[in-house]
């Protein structure tokens, strides 16, 4: 059933009793951004570089942080970053939408950000303060592009440590990251506003990616290659029938 949101409120209606500890771990939550800080590092290093193509990593990591902190504002238990964790998601939201081109205003945001980014990290708030004017959208957080490009890693990742006992025991972790990254993102872009959200064909794609992402989870838990591997395969069928029915 399609959950409807209530769009008066800072947290989307549905989220209130979600569970999403069942999806996605405070450790996977934390470990994502704090990877990111890197990430945003290095393509606001050099504005020229930025221009030429580091915009679009940019979007991609501050896509997933602004993802991120969209979970840990409606998470059902206690966690990190939670007392800004609404002033966070929108703020990189919008640097996320915004670096969809390399201009000077872009890059300049992407300073502020990567900026609050490292206070958050340790341990303070963000000065700056968002200027959303609508009511909150879980398709405002971030944009399918940058959500389809952390997903094509997290599956490429999940698709290599599968690829035999020894490289499943040796990256346990990272499968087990990389598994709740793709359940978090099969979850969310159901969510109300993004595109094809009330498509009953599609839903069902992204909740077949979502539970296999799960087994996957599971499966690393019990360090079970078998049932691992095969949850694999079951993502990788429900992307590539997404694929098949919605990709132009």
């Amino acid at each position: 059933e399609i959950r409807n949101c209530d769009w008066s409120s800072d947290v989307c209606s549905s989220d209130l009793g979600f569970k999403w500890s069942a999806i996605v771990s405070e450790e996977t939550l934390t470990d994502e951004i704090k990877d990111m800080k890197g990430v945003v590092a290095q393509t606001v290093a050099s504005q020229s570089d930025f221009r030429g193509g580091g915009y679009d990593k940019a979007r991609e990591a501050f896509s997933t942080v602004a993802l991120c902190f969209g979970v840990i504002a409606a998470y059902d238990r206690d966690v990190r970053w939670k007392r800004d964790a609404e002033t966070a998601r929108d703020l990189f939201a919008r640097v996320g939408f915004n670096c969809k081109v390399g201009t000077d205003q872009s890059f300049n945001e992407s300073k502020l950000r990567a900026t609050d980014l490292e206070t958050l990290l340790e341990g303070g708030s963000p000065t700056a303060r968002p200027d959303r004017e609508e009511d909150f959208r879980w398709s405002q957080v971030a944009g399918r592009p940058a959500l389809m490009t952390r997903l094509e890693s997290a599956d490429e990742a999940l698709a290599a440590a599968s690829a035999s006992k020894g490289d499943f025991d040796k990256t346990l972790d990272r499968v087990l990251r990389d598994a709740e990254i793709v359940a978090l993102i099969g979850e969310v872009i159901q969510r109300p506003e993004f595109e094809y959200f009330d498509d009953a064909t599609y839903k069902g794609h992204s909740s077949a990616m979502r539970d296999a992402a799960l087994k996957v989870r599971d499966a690393a838990r019990k360090k079970d290659y078998e049932a691992a591997r095969a949850a694999v395969g079951e993502v990788k069928k429900s992307c590539d029938a997404c694929h098949g029915d919605y990709r132009n």
